[in-house]
Parts: C-alpha cells; sequence; structure tokens
C-alpha cells in the first residue's frame, strides 16, 4: 500500500506541476526550497558541528504553528542544550517567521516531500533522535522511515478539525478494506500522540493510532508568550497619540478576498468615528498586492508599512517615505510584512481576526486575547472550534455574522467601555488559566529520549 500512496503522490506531483510553476514564477514560491524538499540540500545543516549527540527535530507546518511552538521549542534548547534543534516549515511565510522568531534554533530548514528517497536523505542529514510534530500532518512515508531508523516521532497539541475527520470518515467508508491497515500501520509506527483534547484523542484513534499512545495533553497555543513591543508598535503608539488616531482597529490574518470585507467592516466604523485607524494585515505575503488594489478600490487614503522609514523586527529601516509620521487623511495602513502583527494587537481598541468571514476555517485568537483584546471574528471557525466556542460562551469574545455586524460589534464595545473591559480580562484570564501544553510535551520528550538517547 506505501507503493500505492508513493504512485499516488507522484501522479498528483505531474498534476499541479504547472501550477507549481506559474506560482514559482509568479510568486517565488516551491522552486527556491525544491532542492530541501527533495532532500538534496541542506546548508543551514552543514554548518552544524560535524560530531554531535542527536538532534531534536521539530515540525510547524506553517505560520499558526510556528507561533503555537515557539515557547516549547524555547524549552527544548533550555532542557537539552546539548542537543541541537533542527526546526522545519512546509510553507514560505511559516519558513520566514520560524528564522525570525527561532534564532536560537541550529537549524530552519523545509521539511522533504513525502517520497521515500525524500524523507531517508532528510534524516540521514538531520540525524535526529526524535520529531517532534505539531498538530496532526500525517506523512506514511515519513513515519515509516522515522520508525526503520530507530527514530520516534512524537505528535505535540494534535488536533484533527471537523472537516478533516468528516472527510477521513467519508474515504474510510468507501475504501476501508485498504485504508484502514494502511493508516493503521503508518500511525502506529509513531511514538505517542498527544492530543489538544479528549474529542481529539478519540478521533486519532478512530483512524488507527494505538489507544495505548494517545493522551490528553491540551493546546500549546495556550502557552503563547505575550510578544515583546516592536519599532513599529513603538512608533504607531506614538503616532496614534500625536494625531489622536482612535479608535485603532487592527485585523489580522486575513485571507485572499476577505480583504473587502474587512474594509465594510471598518467603513461601518467610520461612520461614527471619523478619525478611526485601521491596520489590515494580510495572513500571506502573495496576497500584499491583492489588499493594496481593494484598500485603493475602496476608495480609502492608505499607506504601505514598507513604505515607512521605521525598522523591521531585524533592525533594517526600509528605503521608502521619508516621512516619520501617518498624515490625518491616510485611514488604513496595509502591513505588508511578516513578524510584526501580534505587537500590534496590544495597541487595538477594536480587534478583527480573519479567515473567518469566508470559508477558510479561521485563525487564532489568542494573541489579542493574551493582550486582554476582545476577539471578534466571523463563522468560519472550524480549524479553532473549541476555543471559539469557549471564548464565545465565557463573553470573552464575539461573533459575527457579516461585515456589517463586526462593525457594529466594535462600535457596541467602544460605547461600553466596561463592558469592553470586562471581556477582554475575561479573555485574558482563559488565557492564563489553560496553559500548561508545553510542560506536559516536555515531559513526553524527555521520556522518549530516555528509551531513545541517540540516533544515526
Amino acid at each position: 500500500m506505501y507503493l500505492v500512496y508513493s504512485l499516488l503522490m507522484g501522479l498528483a506531483a505531474i498534476l499541479l506541476t504547472p501550477f507549481w510553476l506559474i506560482q514559482g514564477i509568479r510568486h517565488g514560491k516551491y522552486l527556491g526550497n525544491l532542492r530541501q524538499r527533495l532532500g538534496l540540500s541542506f546548508p543551514a545543516l552543514e554548518r552544524l558541528p560535524g560530531e554531535r549527540s542527536g538532534a531534536i527535530w521539530l515540525h510547524a507546518v506553517s505560520v499558526g504553528e510556528v507561533l503555537a511552538g515557539l515557547t516549547l521549542a524555547k524549552r527544548l534548547k533550555e532542557v537539552f542544550p546539548d542537543r541541537p534543534l533542527v526546526v522545519s516549515t512546509t510553507t514560505m511565510t511559516g519558513q520566514a517567521l520560524a528564522r525570525q522568531r527561532m534564532p536560537f534554533a541550529d537549524a530552519v530548514i523545509y521539511f522533504p516531500l513525502d517520497w521515500g528517497f525524500c524523507v531517508r536523505r532528510t534524516l540521514a542529514a538531520v540525524r535526529p533522535a526524535l520529531v517532534v510534530v505539531l498538530e496532526t500532518e500525517i506523512w506514511p512515508n515519513f513515519l515509516r522511515a522515522a520508525s526503520g531508523r530507530g527514530v520516534p516521532v512524537v505528535f505535540v497539541s494534535g488536533r484533527i478539525s471537523d472537516r478533516s475527520f468528516a472527510r477521513s470518515q467519508s474515504w474510510l467508508s468507501l475504501l476501508g478494506f485498504c485504508l484502514r491497515p494502511f493508516l493503521a500501520d503508518a500511525l502506529g509506527r509513531a511514538a505517542a500522540f498527544w492530543m489538544q483534547s479528549q474529542k481529539d484523542a478519540e478521533r486519532v484513534k478512530a483512524l488507527g493510532a494505538p489507544a495505548d499512545k494517545v493522551h490528553v495533553g491540551g493546546n500549546l497555543k495556550y502557552d503563547l508568550q505575550v510578544p515583546k513591543s516592536t519599532p513599529l508598535a513603538d512608533w504607531l503608539e506614538a503616532e496614534v497619540v500625536r494625531d489622536g488616531r482612535r479608535p485603532l482597529i487592527v485585523a489580522g490574518s486575513i485571507v485572499a478576498t476577505e480583504e473587502p470585507l474587512a474594509l465594510i467592516a471598518f467603513g461601518v466604523l467610520q461612520g461614527e468615528y471619523p478619525k478611526s485607524l485601521m491596520v489590515l494585515a494580510p495572513r500571506k505575503p502573495e496576497r500584499f498586492e491583492a489588499a493594496a488594489q481593494f484598500i485603493e478600490d475602496s476608495h480609502q487614503k492608505w499607506v504601505r508599512r514598507s513604505n515607512l522609514r521605521v525598522a523591521s523586527p531585524g533592525g533594517q529601516i526600509a528605503n521608502g517615505d521619508p516621512a516619520a509620521t501617518i498624515s490625518s487623511d491616510v485611514t488604513v495602513l496595509l502591513l505588508d510584512s511578516i513578524g510584526e502583527l501580534a505587537s500590534l494587537y496590544r495597541l487595538a481598541d477594536g480587534v478583527f481576526v480573519g479567515g473567518s468571514l469566508v470559508a477558510s476555517g479561521g485563525h487564532n485568537i489568542l494573541e489579542p486575547a493574551a493582550f486582554g483584546k476582545v476577539p471578534v471574528f466571523g463563522q468560519s471557525m472550524e480549524n479553532f472550534a473549541e476555543i471559539a466556542e469557549r471564548f464565545v460562551t465565557a463573553d470573552a469574545a464575539l461573533q459575527v455574522a457579516s461585515p456589517e455586524d463586526a462593525g457594529v460589534s466594535w462600535i457596541e464595545l467602544l460605547r461600553n467601555p466596561e463592558r469592553n473591559q470586562k471581556m477582554g480580562e475575561t479573555a485574558r484570564r482563559l488565557v492564563e488559566e489553560s496553559r500548561g501544553a508545553t510542560e506536559r510535551a516536555v515531559s513526553a520528550i524527555r521520556g522518549e529520549l530516555g528509551r531513545v538517547p541517540t540516533a544515526g
């Protein structure tokens, strides 16, 4: 069955090749990291000492997983200082953020494509003692190759969304006679599954994971560290005070086609607060230009972050507009950068978390909540259903059905500062009360390393 799976992966790659080529030419995606994903070249690994104990390999698919795993990555480096920490991602945005937010990692690489020759080469290059996979990205050939080398793979903060589980059950009902033993074999090769909730634990067991390897460990996202201020946040705070630009709305993790909806919500607010200012932060860099066009079409006066002479997180100043102020007629700041959004939530009078007004599954609401801000989001929160339901039930967040409702929600919170403060305090408390998944994960990893201290 592994051969059939690999052949299907190859067929999918052939069919997707035109798309990859177009994306590579237009946006610089895929082609630049192809050699790494094929297991052919790892410049970051070449800089590591030749003689070393087995590395800890932490895999975080994209931006959300990198942010969720930041605290765990730091703890692993503290607890196991003699072991190299290698971090991998799948997406370019995740790679950029990992390099920026995890400078303590010994190497940051791309995760291999799930063909046997790719994963074997990558495992040989990394030489891990243990692999930690954040959430539940299941790659059968990788699990098979790791177990063949005696390398335990531990899933941490695992979850299986309603959509993913329903899809897998549909496939199992059609092809269960061959898929069930295949999944059971692949999942059985993992060392442990530390899932976010009991529901996630039951679901991974239903897919074939051995019951004795499945545990409930909580959600790493609650262990996020409140981001430190950045040069941009300090500058924007001074600008808001200087020109009385309140309320400040931060709309983060905006996905494709959601930009005009966020602007509609902001337009509702502007009817009552004409001096308001919005920070619009697209989720992915390839949306920066489209977002700029949407803002232009909305007839808002706007400015790009990249055109402001404000130091980036790396300390560099962009070669942009020499003016260090936002003119009074500017109403939208397009955040066309990576890694600066989280620190801006601290300044916000109103928050919108994107990927939720369109059918995208939502994004993490915990960053604004950790600052005591009330997250406002739409109906599509399948990827964060448990968190969203918990916060809404506790009156610590607002879920809306339309962009107009989002604008009205901001207005109502601004009109009622006591309620706004109480909801924000509840949001912060829920984050604080739910911490602890990181230490449980570290304990589980220590146990696995105790059984297999090194790997070739």
